[in-house]
Parts: C-alpha cells; structure tokens; sequence
C-alpha cells in the first residue's frame, strides 16, 4: 500500500496517515521517521504488519486508561476511541479486548447509573441521561425496571424542594401550582408528586 498523504492530528506531535487515499492510522512524528513514512513511499505487507500491532497495542492500552478514569459504555468507549485517532476497526478491537476482561458491561453500568442517580432525577430524566451515555433503549429500561421505585421518585421530589426552598406546607397554591408543573417537565408522575405535595412533615 502507498502512502498518499500526511497531516497532524491536533496538537502535539501526532499524524493522520493516510494509504491509498483513505485514513489507516496516525503516529507520532518519531515513528514516521522509523518507518520512513511520506507521501509516494509504498509500505511492505511486513512494516504495515508491525505498524498495526503497535496502533492495536496503544489503542487498547489507551481503552484501559479511559475505563480508569471513568466507567463507560460500549458505544460511548468505542467513540471516544474513534475521536482520538482509531478507525473504527481499531476501535473495536480494544472496546472487545477490554470487554473479554469483564472491564466494561453495558448492563452493569447501566444498573451502577440507575443505583447512583434514582434519588435525584425522574425516571424520565434518568432514562435520557443514561441513553446519553451511550446506553441502548433496552439496558436504559430494563435497569429502571430493576431498581427504580415510586420512593425513589418521591425522594427525588423532596430533594428539589429543597435545593428550591419550597414547602408544601407553607405554600400558597399558586407556588404549589407552579413547583407542580416544574416537576411534571422534569418527568415526574403526577401521583408521585400528589403524594409529596400533600406531605407536610418532612425530614431536613
């Protein structure tokens, strides 16, 4: 294969390498002058074999090192990779090297998320932030299904109220009008926030 093109990728000292005309992978400045890297030099099946052992080996230590900071989903992983510089063949071969090790499990993270979040948000907030992280429909329900309650959603409630200062017992009706509606946007079912609002006795 030839290569027909290269360019930086960012900041610092990395390059987008392109072979006959379609992006294969990218080096740092160093390694081009290893492997002799410029446009019009055809690469040998051998040093095209090495450069890929060494993408696939940074690709899925840099996969380690995401998951170490911070938990992710497959898709969400598989981006990130993608954005940084891996074709998507890469890509998948880390997230399925780091997966064999049990590192990530769409499934886990989805019920860790729920676990994590259910006393804060909705069930409708909660559904759509975890499908911003990459989750599917079906991981996102099935662990709301698991794990989030009516008292998950009331204990929510009461949190808002007071983060907003708002007390049901004291407020007048348009306030509760008001605070009743900001609840209903954020996803709460009106029997969840009947049942707070009627509540007059909280703990602080």
């Amino acid at each position: 294969m030839t290569v027909t093109q290269t360019e930086a990728a960012g900041t610092g000292n990395r390059y987008r390498v392109y072979l006959d005309g379609q992006f294969a992978f990218v080096l740092y400045k160093g390694e081009l002058s290893r492997y002799h890297i410029r446009p019009g030099r055809e690469l040998e099946p051998k040093e095209l074999e090495e450069i890929r052992a060494l993408v696939i080996k940074r690709a899925r230590l840099r996969a380690m090192k995401l998951l170490e900071i911070s938990d992710r989903s497959e898709s969400a992983l598989r981006k990130k990779l993608t954005d940084s510089g891996y074709t998507e063949e890469i890509a998948e071969d880390a997230v399925s090297y780091v997966k064999s090790f049990g590192y990530i499990d769409d499934r886990r993270l989805a019920a860790n998320l729920v676990d994590s979040r259910k006393g804060q948000k909705s069930r409708a907030e909660l559904k759509a932030w975890l499908m911003g992280k990459g989750l599917s429909k079906e991981q996102t329900e099935e662990a709301l299904a698991a794990s989030y309650t009516g008292s998950d959603a009331r204990e929510a409630i009461q949190r808002l109220a007071r983060k907003r200062h708002f007390d049901p017992g004291s407020a007048t009706a348009p306030e509760k009008q008001r605070f009743c509606a900001y609840l209903a946007r954020k996803g709460f079912r009106y029997e969840d926030i009947r049942q707070v609002i009627q509540v007059s006795d909280w703990n602080a």
